[in-house]
């Protein structure tokens, strides 16, 4: 069987959840015995070492529109037995048989934190999946369920494959490093941080992990607390800095920007715990991530991430600032209460592995193919 991956996104420099899931599963993909062809499809000829050996690469340049201009048309004249789209978007024509990952349909949950034009295309490109992909993969089963519910998608083509957080990110032993980065990314010595990586953006609810901050850092004024929220500006991400400076709280809380990938270990191991005030996630990288370097998460109970956080966190209602408020709170003054949560993410890591959903997804698209 020849199976054809759209690995464009997977290219990307900075990669956030939807790039990282790309690359990750397509090297796990490629790491499986397995006597089954693999096309990589790209943009642009990747570094050396991007992927694993094993794959054919074909490279269709272009920028614009590439999906549909570029690797539609191609795999119309040139069709794979099954071609798999890990990012969202199907292209208008292609072959016949296709499988594409929906990661989350956050749009439809909270409208207005999406531009209208992105908006309009994710729900036009999201419902044409379920009617048309072969086979679709969900990253959780509130996603799944939002397809089924939302847009009548039927459940028997969906299938529930969970990805992995980095498999080399673990908690930083050198405590010179973490210092090291602390420093590089503007957080003052000696002082204690909450921690939040992601693009800053309306859904992430920020705005109110901000308000729970202020009331605190009030609650506990002993202590030299602070809150780093790391990643790009995302739509309306200027307004929270705004916010943040009417509120006189600009030496407390931190925008350091993209984090370097080889920074994430030391950053999360420095943090006094997590804060995961989502009000939708198809999945939630960040949890494991935290779980991974064992330092404490506070999570809204909301869309995936009490399927995925398990039992290692301690939740609280994402539209509720004193409910996030006291789970920070308990946080930060239960040492037991925060050990608990450590060992109880360790346990919870087990359940997920990018070889595990390297393997799930590779039946998938074999059912796909033989359609």
């Amino acid at each position: 069987m020849l199976i054809g991956i759209d690995a464009s996104r997977a290219l990307r420099a900075r990669r956030t959840g939807t790039e990282r899931y790309s690359l990750e599963l397509i090297n796990a993909l490629l790491a499986l015995e397995s006597h089954h062809r693999i096309r990589l499809y790209v943009p642009a000829t990747p570094q050396f070492d991007l992927f694993h050996s094993g794959a054919e690469l074909v490279t269709l340049p272009g920028r614009r529109l590439w999906t549909h201009a570029r690797l539609g048309p191609h795999t119309r004249r040139h069709p794979p037995d099954v071609l798999f789209v890990p990012s969202h978007v199907l292209p208008l024509v292609g072959p016949p048989r296709t499988v594409v990952t929906v990661h989350d349909l956050g749009y439809e949950h909270f409208p207005h934190a999406h531009p209208r034009r992105e908006r309009l295309y994710l729900r036009w490109s999201t419902r044409r999946h379920a009617s048309v992909a072969t086979r679709i993969i969900t990253d959780s089963e509130a996603s799944k369920q939002d397809l089924v519910t939302m847009y009548g998608a039927d459940p028997d083509r969906i299938h529930v494959v969970y990805p992995a957080p980095d498999p080399h990110l673990r908690r930083e032993p050198d405590e010179g490093r973490v210092q090291y980065v602390r420093s590089s990314y503007g957080i003052p010595p000696g002082a204690d941080y909450i921690l939040h990586v992601g693009t800053i953006h309306p859904r992430k609810n920020l705005a109110r992990l901000v308000d729970a901050f202020a009331s605190l850092i009030d609650r506990l004024p002993e202590r030299d607390l602070h809150l780093v929220l790391a990643g790009g500006m995302g739509y309306e991400g200027e307004k929270l800095r705004q916010k943040v400076v009417q509120m006189g709280l600009s030496d407390r809380v931190r925008f350091p920007g993209y984090v370097r990938v080889h920074d994430l270990a030391a950053l999360y191991t420095g943090a006094a715990c997590y804060a995961l005030p989502s009000l939708n996630e198809g999945f939630g990288f960040p949890a494991l991530e935290a779980q991974a370097c064992e330092i404490p998460l506070v999570c809204a109970r909301s869309s995936s991430l009490p399927e995925v956080a398990g039992e290692g966190a301690l939740y609280f209602d994402p539209l509720d600032v004193e409910s996030l408020t006291d789970a920070l709170m308990r946080v930060l003054s239960d040492s037991a209460l925060a050990a608990t949560l450590v060992a109880k993410g360790r346990d919870n890591l087990q359940r997920f592995s990018w070889q595990k959903a390297a393997a799930e997804t590779l039946r998938v698209l074999e059912l796909a193919a033989s359609s």
